[in-house]
C-alpha cells in the first residue's frame, strides 16, 4: 500500500485511536501483526497514518483489543470508511490556512467544546457582522472578498450546533468581552443578544466571568478543548495567537487545560445569571 503523504484529520484520529487501544491493551506491534499475519510495519505505518487501514483488518484489531461496543465498533468503521473524504470546508482551500481547516475538521466531528474566551464571543457563537469585524482588525490587508468567505465559514461552523446530535457547547467569557465595542456599538448590542438567545439552548452553557475574580491572572488567552464520542480518543487542546496555532493531545498536558476550564467555570457567574448580565449589557446605552 503507497505511502500516504498528506493524512487527513480522520486517518490521524483513527490511527490514533489505534495505537492508545493497543497500548492500553499491553499489546506489542508485534503481537498485533500476528494477528493480522501481516509485517510489523503495517501496523507502524497505520498507528503512523501512513496508510489507510482496510475494514477486515480494522475489525480483527478491535477483536484483539476488546472493543465490543457496538457503537464504538461503528464510529472507528465510519473513520476507516470516509477518513479520504474531505468536508464542505475544502471548497475554501485557498483562503483557510491549513491549520484552520484541521480544526474545523476536528470540529465538525466533536460531541463537546469547552471554550475560555478573554477577549472575544466563541466564533461558534458569533454573528455575521461581528465576525466581519473581526477579521478586518486581526487581518489588517484583508482584501473584501478574503473578509466574506471567512465570514461564511464561520457561520458555516455553526451547523454543528444544529445537527441531529447537536455539539455540547460549554463557554466561559471573561465579563470584559462582553463591553469590548467590536464593530461598534450596534454590531455589538446585536451580537449580546445572539449570545444571551444562543446561551438558552439546552446544548449550550454560556457563564460570565467577573472582572473581579483572581483567576484571569492564570488565563494567558483563549483556549479550546474538543471532546469526541468515542471513548478511546483522547481530547484536543486548540490555542491560538497572532502568529501560531498549537494542538495539544498529550493526556497530561490536556489535563492541565482541562483543570483550567474546571477553575474557571467554578469562578464564573451561574448559567441564569449570566444571561441576565449578557442582555443588562446589550440594553446599556453608551
Amino acid at each position: 500500500m503507497p505511502v500516504n503523504r498528506n493524512p487527513t484529520v480522520r486517518q490521524r484520529r483513527l490511527a490514533r485511536m489505534l495505537k492508545e487501544l493497543r497500548v492500553d491493551a499491553n499489546l506489542t506491534l508485534a503481537q498485533s501483526a500476528r494477528h493480522l499475519a501481516c509485517a510489523e510495519s503495517k501496523i507502524s505505518r497505520i498507528e503512523a497514518a501512513q496508510s489507510g487501514i482496510r475494514l477486515v483488518d480494522l475489525r480483527l484489531l478491535l477483536d484483539l483489543y476488546g472493543v465490543t461496543d457496538p457503537e464504538s465498533r461503528g464510529r472507528m468503521e465510519t473513520l476507516s470508511r470516509e477518513g479520504r473524504l474531505r468536508g464542505w470546508w475544502d471548497r475554501y482551500s485557498e483562503t483557510l490556512s491549513p491549520l484552520y481547516a484541521d480544526y474545523i475538521a476536528l470540529e465538525s466531528d466533536a460531541s463537546d467544546m469547552y471554550s475560555i474566551q478573554t477577549l472575544l464571543v466563541p466564533g461558534i457563537l458569533q454573528t455575521e457582522d461581528y465576525t466581519r469585524a473581526v477579521v478586518r482588525a486581526q487581518i489588517e490587508d484583508a482584501a473584501p472578498d478574503q473578509i466574506e468567505i471567512l465570514t461564511k465559514v464561520r457561520q458555516e461552523r455553526r451547523s454543528v450546533l444544529a445537527r441531529e446530535a447537536p455539539m455540547r457547547v460549554w463557554a466561559v467569557l471573561s465579563e470584559s468581552a462582553l463591553r469590548h465595542q467590536v464593530g461598534g456599538r450596534s454590531v455589538m448590542r446585536e451580537q449580546l443578544r445572539s449570545l444571551a438567545e444562543s446561551a438558552e439552548s439546552p446544548n449550550i452553557n454560556v457563564q460570565i466571568l467577573p472582572e473581579a475574580s483572581e483567576i484571569h491572572a492564570a488565563l494567558f488567552g483563549p483556549v479550546t478543548i474538543l471532546s469526541f464520542p468515542e471513548v478511546a480518543e483522547t481530547d484536543v487542546v486548540y490555542v491560538d495567537s497572532l502568529l501560531s496555532t498549537l494542538y495539544i493531545e498529550e493526556p497530561g498536558e490536556v489535563f492541565k487545560y482541562a483543570n483550567l476550564f474546571r477553575r474557571a467555570l467554578a469562578e464564573s457567574l451561574p448559567r441564569k445569571e449570566s444571561i441576565a448580565l449578557i442582555e443588562r449589557i446589550a440594553s446599556e446605552e453608551v
